[in-house]
């Protein structure tokens, strides 16, 4: 596991000791101020997105390599995104299926989490990189009301056969008492 660990100033990886409850800490991935780091494996490589600029969510860098442990290489296109939040901070697990790559990216302006978004990544090597946005976006978004009435801002979507995909997403709704916002 890689839980967001930007106060801990690094990427960090856990162990299930006692899954789901009890986890240790393995080892430090990279160094460095990250945001919702997105870990998957393609073409016999390890590669992580991660969001570098935690006040502006606009900068979004990615990494490789060989072994889980690293050590882990910035890509020579990296940053990929630069000062544009609505599609740098990762956005949930990078899916890899059918021959595809897809990146799901929080959309953060005008506000935090009001959207998630995806691109088809159509070039990925220790070289290059490209992607282009799907046409079905935004995927998630707000719904104005309930849960997720003021922001929408990670999917972990899941195949569970041929046809059939579900997903676990994030949402939150503002509250406010005594005058103070939660």
């Amino acid at each position: 596991m890689i839980p967001e660990s930007y106060q801990a100033d690094s990427i960090r990886l856990y162990k299930a000791v006692d899954f789901p409850t009890q986890w240790s800490f393995v080892a430090t991935l990279l160094c460095g101020n990250y945001v919702d780091p997105s870990i998957f494996r393609y073409d016999g490589r390890w590669w992580i997105f991660a969001g570098t600029n935690p006040e502006g969510n606009d900068i979004l860098r990615l990494y490789y390599a060989d072994n889980l442990m690293g050590p882990w290489i910035e890509h020579p296109e990296s940053p990929i995104i630069e000062g544009d939040a609505n599609i740098a901070r990762p956005g949930g697990k990078v899916l890899v299926f059918d021959g595809r790559i897809v990146r799901y990216t929080q959309d953060d302006d005008p506000t935090y989490g009001n959207q998630v978004r995806a691109f088809e990544i159509t070039e990925l090597t220790t070289l290059s990189y490209e992607e282009k946005e799907v046409p079905e976006n935004p995927i998630l978004k707000t719904s104005g009301t309930g849960w997720t009435s003021d922001g929408m801002h990670h999917i972990d979507a899941h195949q569970i056969d041929e046809n059939k995909w579900i997903a676990c997403v994030d949402g939150y709704k503002r509250s406010f008492g005594f005058g103070l916002e939660y």
